[in-house]
């Protein structure tokens, strides 16, 4: 379902998308509004549901989490009652920081951050143990050109 929103809503989506800590003032002044005026948009984004929390942007490599590795996994199950038990397994991996379903040649398809292969092989190692796949393909990143790019709103 789409929801309706202004030019004032997607300046403030845009805003908030490229600098969250910025303060409501300082947003506020930003798009034109009075303090309460911009408290009452955001708080009308989140009633929505179009605006779901703040986070902050963390350097992968200041943490020595350099291994991005995009999972391709195939599986012959398709019941909902699989589904909901893979779902649970790979949500219990903290190292699985994307995680969609996807039509083509294969069926899921996750991003694991991680420390290096020894990492990676340990977080394969789980993924495979819960439920039964039918194949797991790994691409592993030479370099991020963009990552975490806003929303064009």
């Amino acid at each position: 379902m789409t929801k309706t929103i202004d030019q004032i809503d997607r300046d403030l989506l845009h805003i908030l998308q490229r600098d969250g800590s910025l303060s409501q003032r300082d947003l506020a002044e930003r798009v034109g509004l009075s303090q309460n005026a911009c408290w009452r948009r955001l708080r009308a984004l989140q009633d929505k549901g179009i605006l779901r929390g703040t986070r902050a942007e963390v350097d992968r490599s200041q943490l020595d989490l350099g291994l991005v590795v995009f999972v391709m996994l195939r599986t012959r199950h398709h019941s909902a009652d699989w589904l909901a038990q893979f779902r649970r397994h790979v949500l219990t991996i903290p190292e699985v920081v994307d995680f969609h379903r996807i039509g083509g040649d294969y069926d899921y398809q996750l991003k694991v951050v991680t420390r290096d292969m020894a990492s990676y092989d340990k977080v394969y190692q789980r993924l495979i143990g819960g439920v039964e796949l039918d194949s797991v393909t790994s691409y592993f990143a030479m370099e991020t050109i963009a990552e975490g790019r806003p929303l064009p709103v």
